[in-house]
Parts: C-alpha cells; sequence; structure tokens
C-alpha cells in the first residue's frame, strides 16, 4: 500500500511524538474523571446533595463520553483524524473550566456530561491516529502507552487532591479547573499533526496521503488504494467482523465494570477506617492508583514480548482471583483493602486497561476503525455507569464483602471471552490483520483462533 515505510526506525522520534501528544488525552480523561471521586467529599460537605444526586454528579461525565465515543468515533471515520483530534481538545478546555464555575449541582452535572463528550471521543481518535502511524513492531507498545498514561493522569488527580485541600472549601474548583488548563497546553501541539496516511487512502485521496508519507519518511511512496472496497458502519456488525466486535466490546466492558465499580468509591470505602480522615482516604486511594499505574507499566513493557493474548488472559484471571479474595473476607482491615485493591487495579490494568487501546483499533479496518473503536468504547461506559451506579447500592442492600461478589462474577465472564475469543496480532501490519482473505477465513471455521489461522498461512 506504500505505508509500509512507516516501520521504518528513522521515524522513531516522529512516532513517539504522535504518541505522546495523544497520551496527553488521555492523561487528561484519566484525569478529569478520576477527579471528581477527590472533589466529591469536598462538594458534599458544600451542597445539600442526596445519594442520587451524587451518583449522576460522579457519573455524568462516563454518561457523556458513552455518546462521544459512540458518535464521534463515526465522524472521526467520515471527517479525518486530525479535524476531530483537534475539536475534542477544545471541549475539554471550555467544559473543565464551566465545571469549575458550577453554582449548583445540575449546573456541575450538564457540564461534567459535556465534557464527557469529549472526554469519550478521544478514545477512538487518539488509539486510531497512533495506531496508523505507528510501526508494526511497536504499535503495541504505542497503543498501551495511551492506557499507561490514562492511569498516570488518574494518579495526577489524587496528587493535585492532595495539594489543593489546604485551600478551604472552595479546593474542589481548583482541582477541576486544573484539567482546563492542562487541556489549553495539549491543544496548542496537537495543531501541529499531520493527517492519517491510511485514512486519506481509504477515501480515495492518494496523492495527499503521499504528500503527508512523503513529509514524514523523506521518500517518496506510490499510495496504491483500496477505496473501493471500503467498508461502513453497518458492517461491523456483520458475519465477518462481528466474533471481533464482540471480543473487543465483551472485555472491555467486563474490565469497565469492574475497574469503575471498585476506582470511584475507593475514597469512600476507605473513609470509615481512617478514622474520618479525608487527607489518609486520599492517601490510600492514591496509593492504589499508584499500583494501578505499575500494572500499566508492566503491561506496557510485556505487549510486545509476550503478546496480547497471554497478557489480557493472565490480566483477567489476577483480577478475579482478588475480587474474590476480597468478597470472601466480611471483615477486612485497611491494610487488607488497600493491598487486595491495589492486586485487583494491577492486573486489571496490566491487560485489559491498555489492551483496549490496542484490539480496538487493529481488529477492523481503516474505513471503520474509529467506528468500531467508538462502539467499544461506548460499551465499556455502559460497563462504567453500571460500575458506578450499581456499587453503591449493592453495599447499601448486600455490604461490601457481598458487593464484591458482582465485580468478581463480571471479571471472570471477562476472563472467558479472552479465553474462547482473544487472536494474537502481535507484529502484523494493520492491512493485513484486515485483508479480505484473511476476513473471509476467520468466517468459514469461526471455532479456530485467529492466532491458529496466521499460523497456517505462514
Amino acid at each position: 500500500m506504500g505505508v509500509e515505510q512507516l516501520d521504518s526506525l528513522k521515524l522513531k522520534a516522529f512516532q513517539r511524538r504522535v504518541t505522546l501528544l495523544s497520551a496527553a488525552g488521555t492523561f487528561l480523561d484519566g484525569f478529569d474523571l478520576t477527579v471528581i471521586a477527590v472533589a466529591m467529599p469536598l462538594i458534599l460537605s458544600q451542597w445539600d446533595v442526596g445519594p442520587g444526586l451524587q451518583g449522576l454528579m460522579t457519573s455524568s461525565a462516563v454518561i457523556g463520553s458513552l455518546i462521544g465515543a459512540l458518535c464521534l468515533g463515526n465522524l472521526t471515520d467520515k471527517f479525518g483524524r486530525k479535524a476531530m483530534y483537534i475539536i475534542d481538545l477544545l471541549a475539554f478546555v471550555v467544559f473543565a473550566a464551566l465545571t469549575a464555575f458550577s453554582q449548583t449541582a445540575w449546573q456541575l452535572i450538564l457540564f461534567r456530561f459535556l465534557l464527557g463528550i469529549g472526554i469519550g471521543a478521544d478514545y477512538p481518535i487518539s488509539a486510531t491516529l497512533v495506531s496508523e502511524f505507528s510501526s508494526s513492531k511497536s504499535r503495541g507498545m504505542h497503543s498501551t502507552f495511551l492506557g499507561a498514561m490514562w492511569f498516570v493522569g488518574a494518579v495526577f488527580a489524587y496528587l493535585v487532591g492532595i495539594l489543593l485541600i489546604p485551600f478551604g472549601p472552595n479546593a474542589w474548583r481548583y482541582m477541576l479547573l486544573a484539567g482546563a488548563i492542562f487541556a489549553l497546553v495539549v491543544f496548542f501541539f496537537r495543531v501541529t499533526l499531520p493527517e492519517s496516511p491510511r485514512w486519506l487512502a481509504a477515501r480515495g485521496r492518494e496523492k495527499e496521503a503521499e504528500d503527508i508519507m512523503k513529509k514524514v519518511t523523506g521518500k517518496t511512496v506510490v499510495i496504491k488504494s483500496n477505496h473501493h472496497q471500503r467498508q461502513k458502519v453497518k458492517d461491523i456488525f456483520s458475519k465477518k467482523l462481528f466474533r471481533r466486535t464482540f471480543f473487543v466490546c465483551g472485555f472491555w466492558f467486563c474490565y469497565a465494570v469492574a475497574y469503575y465499580g471498585i476506582s470511584m468509591y475507593t475514597p469512600t470505602i476507605l473513609k470509615p477506617f481512617t478514622h474520618g480522615s479525608q487527607m489518609m482516604a486520599y492517601i490510600g486511594s492514591g496509593t492504589i492508583s499508584v499500583l494501578g499505574l505499575l500494572g500499566a507499566i508492566i503491561g506496557l513493557n510485556l505487549v510486545e514480548r509476550i503478546g496480547r493474548r497471554p497478557l489480557i488472559i493472565t490480566s483477567f484471571s489476577g483480577l478475579s482471583l482478588a475480587l474474590i479474595v476480597l468478597a470472601v473476607n466480611p471483615s477486612p482491615t485497611m491494610a487488607f483493602l488497600i493491598i487486595l485493591f491495589s492486586l485487583a487495579v494491577l492486573f486489571a490494568n496490566m491487560g485489559g486497561g491498555i489492551l483496549n487501546f490496542v484490539y480496538s483499533t487493529e481488529l477492523f479496518p481503516t474505513s471503520i476503525r474509529a467506528s468500531a473503536s467508538g462502539l467499544a468504547t461506548s460499551i465499556s461506559r455502559i460497563g462504567s455507569i453500571m460500575g458506578i451506579l450499581v456499587f453503591p447500592n449493592l453495599i447499601a442492600v448486600w455490604g461490601n464483602s457481598h458487593a464484591l461478589w458482582f465485580f468478581a462474577i463480571i471479571s471472570l465472564m471477562g476472563l472467558i471471552i479472552s479465553v474462547m475469543l482473544a487472536p494474537e496480532t502481535k507484529g502484523r501490519h494493520l492491512e493485513e490483520l484486515n485483508n479480505e482473505r484473511m476476513l473471509q477465513r476467520q468466517t468459514s471455521n469461526p471455532d479456530r483462533t485467529i492466532l491458529e489461522k496466521y499460523r497456517d498461512d505462514m
């Protein structure tokens, strides 16, 4: 096709730049979605908010991200990666700033919802752009770096919270405003990146794709387009692609239910064990977030060594075991909770929390790649909403230990899906993974894994 030149070692610096600016977006995702958990105790001390409204404040950005991923992922396939890549950062700047100046709970819910639309859009946009500019040998590492930076953002939210607590009752406003300041800086750097040549070629704009390839690689290449075979969004559910769609949506949904259900309420869960100390609850929660980040870093370094499939199976196995141990202990200590929650998020983020950025872009053709990634993101947001809204109600009815069985079962479902459907895509070009022959062979014998088919082709 001509884009094989992106495998050149000379492009490492450019590819790192694309990845870093894209990862800045996922950093903001992690920060903005987590900072509300940090700010919530301070908000509740100022506003008289019931459990229902509290749940909406916590989940409004996640609900918005569901819509943003579903709708704007499709627009990314229609209008290009770069255009949407820049526009969604503007949403971060504007609506993160507005949340900081909210005067009522409903204003905060509205602005967090609109911020969430930008957050949801950034998942398919950034992940798609990174995968389309990365080399086949390092694509997994670049894509998982996006996931790792999400957890850096989450940890940073706790650090910002700890630093800003001394500023008094309005410290939560400064916490929310920090997200807008970070986004403004990233926006000015993102405008310098080029459009994806793969997307241009898929739209029949070979000359523009060749110009960008020459600018990026310094070499003249000939782009052979296959835009006459361009898929439509409905093909995501076609016989050829349905197994891939079900796998990506399924494992991401299971991960999101378990991770968000636990992480969004960690400060609340730990507070009774800290004798009412909000600072100690933050420190405990921040410790858990740091271990989650460590898990993402471990996965980032293993994804090109051991492959995607072993990594995601190990991830769900460890997460399931940790949650089961938590669930069978009815009288935990704070140390026990911190250790087991840390292990749970470490294993979760080692695979499920970073491979969502990999599989969702590798397993679908260029013309519908962002749409498929957006769909998977939106399905995961449903899981996130379930985790956020269901968990406090389960605790109220069953208690902590029994409520955790719900998440253990969901994690086991993710393990089953991964064992049965997870393919190995390490080292393959995107075009190779999605050529017509490969998809036809996958459909003709659905009981074999994609890895087995690749071995037969060699």
